[in-house]
Formats: structure tokens, sequence, C-alpha cells
């Protein structure tokens, strides 16, 4: 490895040459199955025939002209996204966190131009996850991330997932309510129907924003476009990235008309975010999603998936305690260090991705054939088979 890198990663010694479908191919020749997707990104699979011919094409002509002029693409993708969400505005910017930044600017902003600019703190859940600039370090209030940092940025105010606990947290000077779907790196905790229309009511009853994180949960990670549509819910401000671009870095802010109300010219900003590749690359993933009948597929192999993964989890109770998840954001709860079980599973040549909770997450491109999902999962077998000989299994329940 590299002695230049910065050491901010634990990287595993595997460096990947191309990928095909669910398949990642060393230089030479191991093949592995990716349930990461690159931390659920590449939602069409790696080199996706669709979205490789829309950026080569790109490529050729134009790659960017800054937001100092119209954008063809921006107008399209913007369009697009509006007209599948609650959202009447888009913005676009080249990350997650950058996303949420800007969910928190447009909700801090909506009540400074109401004049009642002492609306301004956040309030997030505990086990949360939403970037890594410094202000979405305070936002996760995880202690791990904010070590070192000094102090934290003021501003946001974490309660547990609890309707009694964000109800006697709300103040005179909150604006809004932000919360994932589904926690991801929190361990893949599920936000429960019944919670989200409580927490929506909630805001509505208060005059309170509702923010939804779906950078890891939206673009068809549970089956449909927006985790959110399950509740029955909608957000004032969302924000996406991850599977927008399908691998292309890309992220997006989409809000209600009053929502955006205060967002004038000037107020925000960025000078590669919404630039001529990633529109392209987004649009292109679009196309491929509101093709009829795509969600159907997704769920129909997504629920196949689940069931097959409760079955191992019956066979190896002292490998698996708990299934986790929605549609192909799921994960197993183990009883071994995760770490350990993800290594096992780097040995079946499957691969996954740690999350809190002492959890791996599996995240297969929503495009995957039946065939390779039963594949992932003999692999998975293996691997659990591998740690009981090692003696590295848990206590059975």
């Amino acid at each position: 490895m590299s002695e230049a890198l910065m050491s901010t990663y634990a990287r595993v010694d595997l460096a990947f040459e191309r990928g095909e479908g669910p398949y990642l191919y060393t230089a030479d020749g191991r093949r592995y199955l990716d349930f990461g997707s690159g931390i659920a990104v590449t939602a069409l699979g790696h080199s996706h025939p669709h979205l490789v011919r829309a950026i080569q094409e790109q490529a050729a002509k134009l790659w960017h002209v800054s937001n100092l002029f119209r954008s063809p693409e921006q107008e399209k993708l913007a369009s697009r996204l509006v007209a599948n969400s609650f959202a009447d505005k888009a913005f676009f910017c080249n990350s997650g966190a950058e996303a949420n930044e800007g969910a928190v600017k447009i909700a801090r902003k909506y009540f400074a131009s109401k004049g009642q600019p002492e609306k301004w703190r956040i309030i997030t859940f505990e086990g949360c996850f939403h970037g890594r600039t410094l202000a979405m370090l305070a936002a996760t209030n995880n202690k791990k991330y904010l070590e070192g940092f000094g102090e934290k940025v003021n501003g946001f105010d974490q309660v547990p997932l609890d309707l009694a606990a964000l109800k006697a947290a709300i103040t005179g000077e909150t604006a809004a309510v932000m919360i994932e779907p589904i926690q991801g790196e929190g361990g893949i905790r599920t936000v429960e129907p019944e919670m989200m229309r409580a927490i929506r009511k909630l805001c509505d009853d208060k005059g309170l924003l509702l923010i939804l994180d779906e950078i890891q949960t939206g673009m068809g990670r549970t089956g449909k476009l927006f985790a959110h549509e399950w509740s029955g819910i909608t957000p004032d401000i969302m924000s996406l990235a991850k599977g927008l671009g399908g691998g292309f870095p890309v992220g997006a802010v989409l809000a209600t008309e009053e929502a955006a109300s205060g967002m004038a010219p000037g107020t925000h900003g960025t000078t590669f975010g919404g630039n001529i590749m990633a529109m392209v690359a987004a649009n292109a993933v679009l196309d491929v999603m509101l093709e009829p009948g795509f969600f159907d597929g997704v769920q129909t192999r997504a629920s196949y998936f689940k069931q097959q993964l409760t079955m191992l989890a019956d066979r190896y109770p002292d490998i698996v305690e708990e299934i986790r998840g929605q549609g192909f954001l799921m994960a197993l709860k183990c009883k071994p260090l995760n770490s350990d079980v993800a290594a096992a599973m780097r040995e079946e040549h499957l691969l996954g991705v740690l999350a809190g909770d002492n959890t791996v997450r599996l995240m297969p491109p929503l495009t995957i054939p039946e065939k390779d999902l039963a594949e992932g999962v003999n692999r998975l077998e293996a691997a659990c088979q591998r740690l009981r000989a090692a003696g590295k299994a848990g206590a059975a329940a």
C-alpha cells in the first residue's frame, strides 16, 4: 500500500481492476461477489451498459462549465426528481455530507426568511450518521468521530429514537428534525412506519421542518425509489447521494417550494456540484430505475434474499444473532466480531461492509439476478462454517 496516502482508512489489502454486474475482478483474475456496492453506491452494478454508454458519449463532448450558466442536464434531472417525489425544487452537489449541509442550511434559512432567525437548531437521533464535515459530525454526535477536532459545532440536539424524548427536546429554537428512515452506519436500524408518521405529525403540529437523510436508503435501495414511501409520509427536505449517480459522485437536496423559499441567489453554491458528467450519470440511472416494473423486480428478489438470509440465521444462531433491514439494504447482527465475519466472507470471495452495533451490511446491486443472490448466500454459509471451524462462533441463542 502506498505510503503517500494519508492513513485515514484501514484498507483491506485488495485492489480491483474491473467489474461486471455484481462481480469485481482483481488484476490476477480473482472474482469477488460484491454485496457492498461501494457502500450502497453502485446501484446498477458495475459497468452497466446504459450508464457506461451515457458517460462515454458525454465525456467526448463536454465535462464542466460551472453553475454560472444554464445546464440542460441539470434541468432535466431536477424535473425528473421533482416529478417522481414530494419535491418542487432540487439543488445538486457532490456528496452526501454536502447534501446534508445543504439541507440544514435550507431549514435554517427558511425560518430566518420568515423573521424567525432564533429557530436554527436541528434535532437528530442516537445512532445516526450524517457525514464527516464538522457540522455533520456534530449532527451525528459520535464521540469516536468527534475526538481531536476541537469544540463541537453548535446547533444540534440529539435524542433517543423515542417520541417522548423528541417532544421534550423541542424548544423555541428548534427549526427541524433530521432522521434516516433506516440508520445505515448505525447498524441498519429501521425506523418503523408508525414512528415516521408520528414524527411527521409532530413536526406539523409544532411548525417544524422534517429533513429526511435518504443518502443510503434512497434511489431504490429499499425497493421503492425513496424509503419514506413505505410509511406514506413526505418530508419537507431530503438529501440524496450514493446510488444517485450509480458510482459517479453526485449529491442532491430536494425540497418543497415552501421549505426552499428562503434560498435566493447567493445563499448557497458549489463549483463542481451539478457538473455535466454527474448529471448525465444520474439521468442514466433514472432511465433504468423508472422503467416500468423495475421496482417490482427489486422487491421480488429482495424478498427472496431476506428469506434465504433468515433461513441461514436459523442454521447458524451462533454466528448470526439477527437479520435486519429492508430491500437490498440488509445486515447481519453478528455473534462473533463483525470484522471476523467480514474477513471470513472475503475468504469466500464475498464482500460486505462493516457497520455499527456489530453488524455487517449486505447491499447487492438492485439489478442482481436471483442466481447470484443464491450464490452469495452459499458463500455466506461457507463463511459461517469457516468461523465455526476456527472457533470464532458465539454462543447459540
